[in-house]
């Protein structure tokens, strides 16, 4: 197995460059936020937090490729770094502290196929920091010298599982809607926090299962392998391993398939 220890120092070093850029501008009354063209917002925190990781691994790992929401594809060869700079952009612009940095190494595999092996999730508005490396667990803390082992729940039946996703939007555009409503009857628990949130709550193990109909690589690279290093499962709504389905289902492993038997489409 891969030691991804001086990748992983560099993730933390990535993440702290942006939590500087984001915690300045965040609640700024003069920051400024536009409407890109799939009329999501982006605002200025977003493309200067991603520009300045990208000057960092520029100099840090000049032969890594970069994939950013802001900026696109740069570069290529087996190492790809993928960015998110703020994750949950909408919470951002409105004063929520729900939101984080992103920050993930996907390697290429025998198959052409990118997979991620490091991944950080900083949300410094919430004082907490997530982080896993492919075969060395998963961690949460302020640091890494203040880094404590994370890992999923026990909980075996959906009747005692807590269940968290973003909003309805889009379950009932992929005929999933009737099936998603069914598996929050069919919950203790359903709570909608959004974003990376619910999948690092999984990874912590207070919640159990999660799911979302329409993510973006970005979205999912990071906070997959902080799942799967946790003890958890990380799939596409079809059940496919990985984070190339466009979608994601996350839970403890136990609850995988029966979350997976409800969201797929209907009729």
């Amino acid at each position: 197995m891969p030691e991804y220890d001086d990748d992983l120092r560099l993730a933390h070093a990535l993440a702290d460059a942006a939590d500087t850029v984001t915690t300045a501008r965040f609640k700024a009354l003069d920051l400024k936020v536009e409407t890109k063209p799939d009329m999501t917002p982006v605002s200025e925190a977003d493309t200067a937090t991603e520009a300045a990781i990208r000057a960092l691994l520029q100099e840090a790992r000049p032969e890594d490729a970069i994939l950013g929401e802001e900026y696109g594809l740069v570069g290529s060869g087996p190492r790809r770094w993928v960015v998110d700079p703020i994750d949950g952009t909408k919470n951002y612009v409105r004063g929520v502290p729900v939101w984080a940095t992103l920050i993930s190494l996907m390697e290429e595999d025998e198959n052409g196929r990118f997979r991620p092996v490091v991944g950080v999730v900083s949300a410094p508005a919430l004082g907490r920091r997530w982080w896993a490396t492919e075969g060395g667990g998963a961690f949460c803390g302020g640091s890494l010298a203040e880094e404590g082992p994370i890992g999923v729940s026990k909980v075996a039946s959906l009747a005692d599982a807590s269940f968290a996703y973003s909003s309805l939007g889009g379950w009932e555009e992929q005929g999933r809607l009737e099936g998603f409503l069914d598996l929050t009857r069919a919950c203790w628990r359903t709570r909608a926090y959004g974003d990376f949130w619910p999948y690092m709550m999984v990874a912590e193990g207070s919640l159990d299962l999660c799911a979302e109909p329409e993510l973006n690589l970005w979205d999912m690279a990071a906070i997959a392998v902080v799942v799967t290093e946790a003890g958890g499962r990380f799939t596409g709504l079809d059940g496919v391993d990985g984070v190339h389905g466009g979608n994601a289902a996350a839970s403890n492993g136990l609850l995988h398939e029966e979350l997976l038997s409800y969201v797929r489409p209907r009729g």
